[in-house]
This record gives C-alpha cells, structure tokens and sequence, in this order.
C-alpha cells in the first residue's frame, strides 16, 4: 500500500519553549559547550506527519506483538523516502533536545511511558510534556522508521535490539553526536531508551586515581592483567573507561582492540591503532570477538561487558596470555564483582575459575554518580588493587576480607566507596544524606561521619 504525502498535522503540543540548561560536575567539557546553537534548533517540536496515523489505521485489530510491528514494517517499505526522513527527524529533534537539557538518558514508548517522553537529568527520570504526547502506535511507527530491514528483523527475532546512532547539531555544518539506543519490547509494544554519548572525554586526572593506580592502568608500566570498571547502569563506567583508554592511545605505540555491542565513543588513532568492532556488525559475539582479537596482535582488549561465563573465560584466557584487558560490569562493589564472576559458573568449576581470576585480575573500580550540592553530579568510586594479600584472600574465598584491606591499603591507592563518600562530604560536595543513602556499608561510613 502507498500512502501518499499528506499535509502536515500538529502534534498536540508544538510550541516554543525557553529550556533551561543543567550542568552536570561529571560530564565531559562538549556537554557545556555549544548549548546556544543547539538551543536555536529545539525551539519548536516537530509536527507528527498526519500519514503515520494512516499507517495505523491500515493495522489489523487482530494483531498483537511481534506480528503488529511486522505489519507496521511491512506498511513503511512502501512510503517514500522524504515521509521516512520525516518520521526520522521527530526523533533526532529528540535528541537534540538531550543535548540542551544535559540528559543523558531519554525513554519513549510503550504503555508504561504514558504517550510521554522522559528525560533523565542530573540521576533524575521525569516526564517532560513540552515534547509531546505520543500514543504507542504512533512511537511503534517512529521506531521503526530509524531500522534498516535487517535491523527489524533482528528486532522481531530477538524481541530486543541495541544500537548505535549518530546525528550532526549546531552551526556551520555542526557537530556528531552519537548515542547508544536500546529498542525493546514492553507489553506487546516498542519502546526505546537513548544514551548520549559524550563527544570530548574526561582526562585521567580529573578522574582522581591515586599515581599508584593511574600507573597501573597504563600498559607503558603494567603490560598485562585485567581491569574492571563496575557500577550500575548510568553510573559512568563507559566515560571512565573510554578515559582509561583514550590515555594509553595517546602515549602507547601498540594496537587497541575494543568489542562493544554497541560502539559507543569512536577514539581517532594517535600513536596506537584503535580498532572497533560491534557485535552484531563486525564479529558475532563478544567470544568471537576475544578468540579473533588474539591473531590481530593486540596489545590491550577492551571487552565491553562480560555477560556471561563464555565471554568471561575468554577474558580470562586472553589475559593469561599476556595481554592487558579492560572490561565492566554492572555490579556495585569490588567484593561483589569478584563473588559475581566466581558464581556465574557451576560449582564444580568455580575453584579453577577462582585461582584464575586471583591470578590476572589487577584492578576494580567500582563506582557511582551522586547528586551533588547546587546541582549536578558528582562521582563516587572504591579502587582495590590486586596485592598478593588480596589474591591470597580471593583464592581462599575470603572475600570479606578484601574490604579491610582496601580500608587500609592508601599506600597503595586504594579505598573504599565509604571512604570516597566522607572525602565528598567534607569537601561539600554531597550532604550526609546522599552520602548514607549511597553507602554500601553503611556502618562503617558512620564510623567516619562520628569522627567529624
């Protein structure tokens, strides 16, 4: 069925707005820069074309699902390319609009969004109704207008899809961004999570590692070993680790292999190579990607997140070659990260895998963004470094004694989130109630906070 080009109808709101501008203590220097210019290009929501309410009413009240989207699919093959380019710039406005507002996470889509979308500013998730109200099949329409037809099939067959996208904003020709997109389903429905991607990087400094642990991430002084940056989901551990690696690129002559599902910041090549390879697009899996990444002649492998124990034992294989690997995971201690990947093998298995581990493992960083006094965030993270008293204790399934030993280990640049939190308080970064809230061992920050 073709559907022919319509005049456009106004979306329920399509108004000028005045957006005010959050600043965020964590974000990297492009995500306060250029905000004018991108101000001038969110001054008005795009209006929804009145075809995609034609696409809607060609779908069959019988179809639910997976079957309902393929429909929708089917019917979007046959518009035209400047109605696709339409659908598409209502959700680019989208993300333009991220950049203004400093958000680094926008929802959409679904019954759970309530035909609103959602920004996440400064750890906060709120609906912003200035953008619009969308129905579900309206933003089932709008998402898969973005995908390619491999993509939708990928979609359908998954029931998921993660993505990376970028698109061009300001003057003079503007500026890439790029995100990283999540399309999934929810109640027989698409709906879409956007992650910005920061275009400038945080330096390795601001980041605050002791010169112990700064020297040990760098492969110019610690050549092989694993590496891992933990925390929740929105926690930065990408911007941390794209800091990491952006530091050895530009003072390492060697060869850096990342495998990401999807990509997220592209690193220009300085005195190392960098390669980027997406699951999906470059290699099948993260495993095949580690098992290739060993006949490329690398010298670090970025994985980026080890989900699951074929990609872990992979990880650790590579690393007991010799190479220096940086990973993550969504965990929120370096205890729990450690007892994390013992578990995600059988327990006939999770002694071998244990001695392993005790064996490579050099380094976790665990951390978390908090909201931070006066506005923004601020980020809070535990370092262990890996001495023999702490392979022995991992070896020996004594976990509970790591955390002393980061406790007492500042020679060696360590610490725990609980020490970090105090050093934001008396810095008056954070009040004590974000502080107590954010503790992991809550205990032992009150022992701290009495000593004030």
């Amino acid at each position: 069925m073709c559907l022919p080009k319509q005049d456009l109808m106004p979306n329920k709101v399509n108004q000028y707005v005045d957006i005010p501008i959050s600043k965020d203590s964590f974000a990297p220097p492009s995500a306060k820069s250029h905000l004018d210019q991108y101000k001038e290009q969110v001054q008005q929501v795009p209006p929804l074309p009145s075809f995609c309410d034609q696409v809607i009413d060609t779908i069959p009240h019988s179809l639910y699902g997976v079957d309902r989207m393929l429909h929708i699919a089917q019917v979007l093959e046959k518009i035209s390319k400047s109605q696709i380019t339409e659908l598409q710039a209502i959700i680019e406005y989208f993300m333009r609009y991220m950049l203004v507002k400093g958000a680094s996470d926008l929802d959409m889509g679904g019954p759970a969004c309530n035909n609103c979308i959602w920004l996440r500013v400064d750890g906060h998730k709120r609906k912003h109704i200035e953008l619009g109200y969308y129905t579900p099949d309206q933003t089932n329409v709008l998402l898969l207008s973005l995908l390619t037809e491999s993509q939708r099939t990928d979609l359908l067959g998954a029931y998921g899809l993660d993505i990376s996208r970028q698109i061009k904003a300001g003057k003079d020709g503007g500026v890439w961004h790029r995100y990283r997109t999540s399309m999934y389903f929810d109640n027989e429905h698409l709906a879409f999570n956007i992650r910005a991607i920061a275009n400038e990087l945080r330096s390795i400094d601001s980041l605050g590692f002791h010169p112990t642990i700064k020297q040990g991430l760098m492969f110019d002084h610690v050549r092989d070993g694993l590496t891992l940056v933990t925390g929740v989901t929105g926690s930065g551990k990408s911007t941390t680790l794209d800091s990491i690696i952006d530091e050895n690129n530009g003072r390492v002559d060697g060869h850096i292999v990342i495998i990401a599902k999807p990509i997220e910041f592209i690193h220009l090549s300085k005195r190392s190579i960098v390669r980027h390879r997406e699951v999906g697009k470059d290699v099948a899996s993260f495993h095949q990607g580690v098992v290739q990444a060993l006949r490329q002649d690398p010298d670090i492998i970025v994985i980026g997140e080890m989900r699951d124990p074929q990609t872990i034992s992979a990880a650790l294989e590579v690393t007991d070659s010799g190479h220096k690997v940086f990973s993550t995971l969504h965990t929120s201690s370096a205890v729990e990260s450690v007892a994390r990947i013992v578990a995600e093998y059988d327990k006939a298995e999770q002694e071998r895998v244990r001695n392993r581990l005790a064996d490579v493992l050099r380094c976790i960083i665990s951390q978390k963004l908090l909201p931070k006094i006066g506005g923004g965030r601020v980020l809070a993270k535990e370092v262990l470094w890996v001495t023999p008293s702490v392979r022995a204790a991992i070896k020996g399934n004594n976990l509970d004694e790591i955390y002393q030993m980061m406790w007492e280990g500042r020679a060696q640049g360590q610490h725990t989130l609980e020490q970090d939190l105090f050093r934001l308080m008396k810095q008056r970064m954070i009040d004590r109630n974000v502080g107590m809230d954010y503790a992991n061992n809550k205990k032992r920050l009150a022992q701290l906070l009495g000593m004030m």
